[in-house]
């Protein structure tokens, strides 16, 4: 039954997927992501999602973690996140396939209290990212939510209600907890989650950690430890890594200089910048950016 569903939802990719990456869809939380290459490893910034995978086999390197996911495999992600992905298993006939479904603290906050779902108090602080198992009912309301797309009409008031459903399903599923935790007020994950919110938001400013730690109300030792136990990284090594995934960008789509782009992201030093840009993209950023936009465009 899973596998049938699974086929199903690689058609409906295919259908609304006229190139590769990212496919935004008409329903505003549902996007779609195919790619036909294998081993490209890529660098960015993951939002809180949810991505359901169809096809293939992927990876996310979080530091020195690794993240393996692939078919009735879900990769959720409650916090934003520098990091990198890698397609593993993907062919031009067969390529690899996953559906992302954004997260809305929100609506995942109003989904516990209507369900009446009993949220375990918070004893410890979770990894902002885990890999987690399709069941038979998450796969049944992904297949729904996206053939949803073949009737706009019906989707316009049916697809709140089925994305209800599935993070209905995921919050009852033995993950749940890790996925309530993002919209429990006061808890750990959502303090960290505004930092970084603020990091990203003011992504020139330089924050001290006392100042992060006011943010999150808690001081510097604890929220250093929560910080790390979330995001596998110190509050200065994602700050730093936010500016420099940011930066690529920059200098890919706008084709903006390196000096001009370290200004932006803020470094006071553009040969500083060029230093820790070249220690985690492995060269210089002009050299850099001229390689990833021929390979964007071969």
């Amino acid at each position: 039954m899973k596998t049938d569903a699974l086929k199903q939802i690689s058609h409906i990719i295919d259908k609304y997927s006229d190139k590769e990456g990212v496919a935004n869809t008409a329903i505003d939380c549902l996007h779609f992501y195919k790619v036909t290459t294998a081993g490209v490893r890529t660098a960015s910034v993951y939002t809180p999602c949810v991505c359901f995978i169809v096809q293939g086999s992927k990876e996310m390197t979080l530091e020195n973690e690794v993240y393996k996911y692939s078919e009735l495999n879900y990769l959720a992600v409650s916090v934003e996140l520098p990091a990198t992905g890698c397609v593993v298993t993907a062919k031009p006939e067969k390529p690899y396939m996953c559906v992302q479904v954004d997260i809305d603290p929100i609506q995942i906050s109003d989904i516990i209290s209507k369900s009446g779902i009993e949220i375990v108090p918070e004893t410890a602080t979770d990894r902002g990212v885990f890999v987690g198992e399709m069941d038979e009912g998450i796969t049944d309301s992904v297949l729904r939510l996206v053939k949803l797309l073949d009737s706009p009409q019906d989707a316009q008031f049916l697809a709140p209600l089925v994305t209800a459903e599935l993070f209905y399903r995921l919050l009852t599923s033995p993950n749940g907890r890790r996925i309530a935790k993002l919209a429990v007020a006061g808890g750990n994950m959502q303090k960290i989650a505004e930092v970084i919110k603020n990091l990203k938001t003011n992504l020139s400013k330089s924050f001290s950690v006392e100042e992060l730690a006011q943010m999150a109300n808690m001081s510097q030792s604890t929220f250093h430890h929560h910080f790390k136990e979330v995001t596998a990284m110190s509050p200065l090594q994602f700050q730093k890594k936010l500016r420099l995934t940011e930066a690529r960008r920059i200098m890919i789509a706008e084709t903006a200089d390196a000096a001009s782009t370290a200004y932006r992201v803020g470094y006071e030093s553009p040969s500083q910048f060029s230093r820790e840009y070249s220690r985690m993209f492995g060269a210089p950023p002009a050299a850099d950016a001229a390689r990833m936009r021929a390979g964007l465009t071969a």
